[in-house]
């Protein structure tokens, strides 16, 4: 059987310990390295002793995603965690609530909701009950209510009972779970530190099991062995922890609890009926917004509250409503929030500061993530002018010093050799930057020193960050002119007297077009797709994988039934984002959720159809390629009908319009090129589809977000 890849963490900061009682509330860990490691059958054998020994060896088998990295998170902010895919955002976060990392102290409360191969998880509570219903299943998943409740009522029954040796009984069995708890970190430190602080380590972990045997041996002591002594000091112990926990149960006010899990339930999409439905009724979006909501529940009594995707089941309206709700939480508590997500408008609206893992590295900006990226646009410009004008300074010096030689030589003239030794000197080691590291203006007296240092550094240019490119073939031409969709006045009810579900729909497109629905859950999209599906035969549906045993390569083959050939058809796999052994080597169920969104835009361009049917795209995509689907799908010549909850993509894609505070690739084709094209303008319409009724804005999705907007602050102020 294949073992889980392992989380390998390592940093400098060792010196921290796990069982600290005050933690800082901020995370400061230097030299942060994380690698993915595949640990091999072999590596299996005699594994206690080469944890240690055999660090650096896994280590290097593993996949590095950080090296040298510095992770630092200061009480109370918002952060944003962005990088493309594959770059590790999951795996440090992971890494974070597990508590890998060296440096995060046990006592430092995490809650986390995490993707793990496509399914939601709520690290930090003790998870839904699928057997109860809604309310009551997110209010049982507070882990440090439920641990207090346990400890409260074993107490409150030990003394319940005439026998004076219960209580007793019930403070040496928590004791000793809180012994092998204690046993448990000790090994976790032991295995973590090496050196002086590795032996101290391992003297506490003997200290740790001694400990336990006797926890254990006290726990198993018969009664008549009790002396009175500790019989009386065991009761008067038992007697204060019950004071305790049942203090701090009362501080935690569970009337308040309800009505605050009743709100942030009904924020996130739930009716009122169905907060009492269980769990295991649930679809798996609902059951991920109730995870949410256990999540967003304990919130402020946890240090870090991490969001892995937390808009990827959630309508426009849960999205704002989100957006509020954790702009709001942050002026009554100092938890740390850090967050990933494909939407930009909602990163723009929540983070303070971004966090991005870039080359290996964490690097930090204060402002959110329009600042972030106008920011990195001017210091791009700013470096590469730089860059531009010293290589023509040095191009000029290295010709001056070409004629010095040839001169030099011709006339055997030893200045000018000297001089133009000077200057090739001066090309090799005062070239560079021309700064220091704290901006001011470069001396190399000062900036410059050190046995190992003889040259500046060089200029570099920043790159820009952004996913592999797109590209989607050109639709093929109409034989018979007319509209690809004609649906007009359809309505539909299930049975005669339910409820109209769609009611008098009316929908032309031609080559083209570009048309957006947007809509709340439960609005009808589904059944409006189900209606119309004789006549959309090319549509993109998110989770359609085929058989995930074959690679991409295999199944597209497969599909195409010798339409085209293999390199056409690895040509259009690469043209998505799929190149090389990506396509070839790696089967689809290993494939990461982007990655099977690349594979199924392949899957319905390759004939290249004149209409493409997009429904919720962008879910398991990073915001960079957000991006470069967004220009792919802006110089389509068929027509697009989308369907989003993803406001920038409505705006780029269907509105054509450039975002003031996202800039979009130079390719791009919005309103701008088509004012300066002589060819006839798209139609360009973004619907709402309310109440089976499809009703189209004039001021497209922002006309939509406003209506919404107002909606969320009346729930939030009636909350």
């Amino acid at each position: 059987m294949t073992s889980a890849p392992t989380i390998l963490a390592t940093c400098k900061q060792t010196r921290f310990h796990l069982l600290d009682d005050n933690p800082s509330a901020e995370v400061d860990v230097e030299g942060l390295g994380i690698t993915v490691a595949s640990p091999t059958p072999e590596s299996t054998d005699d594994s206690s002793k080469s944890k240690l020994k055999g660090k650096s060896k896994a280590k290097a088998q593993g996949k590095e995603l950080l090296t040298d990295a510095h992770l630092r998170l200061k009480a109370g902010i918002r952060y944003g965690l962005i990088g493309r895919n594959g770059t590790g955002k999951s795996t440090l976060l992971r890494a974070m609530a597990e508590k890998l990392i060296p440096g995060i102290t046990h006592p430092t409360r995490i809650s986390i909701l995490q993707q793990i191969d496509g399914e939601y998880t709520a690290g930090g509570t003790d998870g839904l009950s699928l057997e109860k219903g809604v309310l009551e299943s997110v209010l049982s998943s507070d882990e440090a209510r439920n641990q207090a409740s346990r400890t409260a009522d074993l107490l409150s029954k030990s003394f319940e009972t005439e026998d004076p040796i219960h209580p007793v009984r019930a403070i040496r069995e928590i004791r000793h779970e809180q012994a092998t708890k204690k046993l448990f970190l000790a090994q976790k430190m032991a295995n973590l530190k090496s050196g002086t602080r590795g032996l101290q380590a391992r003297k506490d972990l003997k200290a740790a099991e001694s400990n336990l045997e006797t926890s254990q041996e006290i726990l198993n002591q018969d009664s008549e062995s009790i002396d009175a002594d500790a019989l009386q000091a065991d009761t008067q112990a038992a007697i204060e922890m019950l004071e305790t926990v049942q203090s701090r149960l009362e501080a935690m006010k569970l009337s308040d609890m309800e009505k605050e899990a009743r709100k942030i339930l009904l924020g996130l999409g739930f009716k009122e009926d169905a907060l009492e439905k269980k769990v295991s009724t649930l679809s798996g979006g609902w059951r991920m917004r109730c995870m949410l909501a256990s999540v967003l529940l304990q919130g402020p009594s946890t240090d870090i509250m991490i969001l892995d995707e937390p808009t990827n089941f959630l309508d426009l309206l849960g999205v704002i409503w989100l957006e509020n709700y954790l702009q709001a939480m942050s002026e009554t508590c100092q938890t740390t929030i850090l967050l990933v997500s494909h939407d930009r408008d909602f990163i723009n609206s929540v983070c303070e500061e971004i966090v991005i893992i870039r080359d290996q590295k964490l690097n930090y900006f204060k402002g959110n993530l329009a600042a972030y990226e106008q920011d990195f646009e001017e210091q791009k410009l700013y470096w590469g002018r730089m860059k531009e004008a010293q290589e023509k300074q040095v191009a000029h010096m290295e010709a001056s010093i070409r004629d010095n030689i040839k001169a030099g030589k011709k006339t055997n003239d030893d200045n000018k050799l000297r001089q133009a030794k000077s200057r090739q000197k001066k090309v090799d080691d005062r070239m560079g930057l021309q700064v220091n590291a704290k901006g001011g203006r470069f001396k190399l007296n000062r900036d410059l020193v050190g046995y190992h240092l003889s040259s500046r550094a060089e200029i570099e240019v920043p790159e820009d960050e952004r996913g592999a490119s797109m590209s989607i073939p050109d639709a093929t031409e109409l034989r018979f002119p007319g509209p690809l969709v004609s649906i007009e006045g359809v309505t539909f009810q299930y049975k005669r007297n339910d409820r109209i579900i769609l009611e008098n729909i009316n929908l032309v497109m031609h080559i083209g077009d570009r048309v957006g629905i947007v809509g709340l859950n439960g609005c009808g999209k589904s059944t409006l797709w189900d209606t119309m599906g004789s006549i959309l035969w090319r549509s993109f549906r998110s989770g359609e994988r085929g058989d995930p045993s074959l690679t991409a390569l295999a199944l597209l083959m497969a599909e195409v039934e010798g339409s085209l050939n293999e390199g056409t058809v690895r040509g259009l796999l690469s043209s998505m984002g799929l190149p090389g052994r990506i396509a070839s080597d790696v089967p689809v169920n290993k494939l990461s959720g982007g990655q099977l969104v690349r594979l199924a835009l392949a899957r319905i361009v390759w004939n290249a159809p004149q209409l493409l049917v997009l429904d919720e795209i962008t879910t398991h995509l990073d915001f960079h390629t957000v991006t470069a689907l967004a220009t792919a799908l802006s110089s389509f010549d068929g027509a697009i009908l989308l369907v989003s909850h993803d406001r920038f993509l409505i705006r780029s894609v269907i509105e054509g319009k450039r975002d003031i505070d996202h800039k979009l690739d130079e390719e791009f084709e919005g309103l701008e090129e088509e004012e300066t094209e002589e060819s006839t303008t798209r139609r360009r319409s973004v619907y709402v589809l309310k109440a089976g009724k499809m009703v189209e804005q004039s001021d497209g999705v922002e006309q939509f977000e406003r209506s919404l907007v107002k909606r969320v602050q009346k729930m939030l102020n009636t909350g």
